[in-house]
């Protein structure tokens, strides 16, 4: 690449970069808020009569049974209609039904919202996922994805603290709990971003003003070169039926699931974990609940930059779950000290991120059209039962023989992912980023 080429590169993809991320990032602190803000709502739903830590358990999942049916046709409408309409109709869904989550008044009710709730999101991420890719060649995806992702770690920094907040002063307004009014405050900031996303996005480079023509035919130009290499390959998929027979999708779909355990282990008992170990107040385990996603954050960039920079994904991907897998064991020692506990879910959740961040470089080298919307849609849906299972596991392992073991099965699973990426994805190339032979 000649000077002028990697400078004209430089200024195109940091133009869209910051025209673009900030928009998705913000969405997308929104959705996990609303994802998992039912962790810290527990902490106050516990006073209920209707509520346990089985309807907990049941209503954190069910939402990703929702999820699961509507993820690939909502992908297909999205790669069809386009990112900004069916995006916006995402958002202003899942915002109301979370705000709604505020009138669950038995387990069936909280069952059904959660229920909606994911059917409301179905297609959000994976449609992030599969936007990237009309912009983003494979050289620059890895760390695009994990800015975009870091939005989980923000919102765990923001979420908690915010959070904790709203559980100790909004007791009694109006005659609401403090839950309810945490479902409320928390979803109509999704709604209103949703109403204005129609005038903040693009769909495709060749409808961007704010490009110069010579900038679009630049990003035109290298996303065509990208999928002519794909075809290259012969491994390429470009139809949707493609998609649910093809080995490499279904070990994709199996190694994402055993990181989403670990995310969303996390995601919904971080907060009562800190309350068990460490601080009975809620505004404090808002405060303790943020410096794991922190450290995430800032983690989970720099392994992706060096996955981009090496051009390398599988060892990237492995040991950053296999790091993780160690770090949860560890957590759940009994008797550690509170602030090593806190360390240890630091590295465990970092360990979690960064895989997730750079999984997505591999099924986005195998598929292409339809195809690559239906598969980013796919391996999703299937690696999010994993949110329907882990919430589950979790709490019964907890019940029956403590939070460590729980922990300890999280770590196994996590385990096995990492090493079924090191030793089940040799076929990709990885100087390459496409699959071969």
């Amino acid at each position: 690449m000649t000077m002028s080429s990697a400078t004209l590169e430089s200024a195109v993809y940091r133009k869209v970069t910051r025209r673009l991320m900030p928009v998705l990032f913000v969405s997308y602190i929104l959705a996990y808020i609303d994802r998992v803000n039912v962790g810290f709502a527990k902490l106050s739903m516990k006073a209920e009569p209707w509520f346990s830590e089985a309807v907990f358990a049941t209503g954190a999942g069910v939402f990703f049974l929702g999820y699961f049916f509507f993820e690939v046709p909502g992908n297909v409408i999205l790669h069809r209609v386009g990112a900004r309409l069916w995006l916006a109709r995402i958002m202003i869904g899942w915002g109301i039904v979370s705000a709604c989550l505020a009138w669950s008044h038995s387990p069936i009710s909280f069952y059904s919202l959660r229920f909606l709730l994911g059917i409301a999101e179905a297609g959000f991420f994976p449609g992030i996922i599969l936007y990237l890719t009309y912009w983003y060649p494979s050289e620059h995806r890895a760390r695009m994805v994990a800015l975009f992702m870091t939005a989980i770690a923000v919102a765990g920094v923001i979420g908690g603290p915010f959070s904790g907040w709203l559980l100790k002063t909004t007791a009694g307004w109006y005659g609401l709990a403090s839950w309810q009014w945490l479902f409320i405050l928390e979803g109509i900031p999704t709604t209103l971003v949703g109403l204005a996303l129609p005038w903040l996005l693009t769909d495709r480079p060749e409808q961007a003003r704010w490009l110069t023509l010579k900038e679009q035919e630049f990003l035109r130009s290298r996303l065509v070169d990208e999928e002519l290499k794909k075809a290259e390959t012969g491994h390429v998929s470009h139809k949707v039926w493609d998609v649910f027979v093809s080995p490499r999708v279904w070990l994709c779909c199996a190694i994402y699931l055993g990181a989403v355990v670990g995310l969303y282990g996390t995601s919904f008992w971080l907060p009562q974990i800190i309350k068990d170990n460490l601080t009975q107040d809620d505004w404090m385990v808002g405060l303790y609940s943020a410096f794991p996603w922190a450290i995430a954050a800032l983690g989970m960039i720099l392994v992706s930059r060096s996955s981009d920079r090496k051009t390398e994904r599988r060892w990237h991907v492995g040991l950053s779950a296999l790091v993780a897998g160690v770090a949860f064991a560890a957590s759940g020692i009994p008797g550690l000290p509170p602030l090593l506990l806190l360390g240890l879910l630091a590295v465990a959740i970092t360990g979690v991120m960064s895989a997730i961040a750079c999984f997505w470089a591999l099924p986005t080298a195998m598929l292409s059209g339809t195809a690559a919307a239906a598969g980013i849609a796919w391996i999703n849906s299937v690696g999010n039962l994993a949110g329907y299972l882990s919430p589950e596991m979790i709490g019964w392992l907890k019940v029956h023989h403590g939070m460590g073991a729980a922990l300890c099965a999280v770590a196994l699973i996590l385990a096995s992912s990492g090493l079924l990426v090191i030793f089940g994805t040799r076929q990709f190339d990885q100087k390459t980023n496409n699959p071969t032979r």
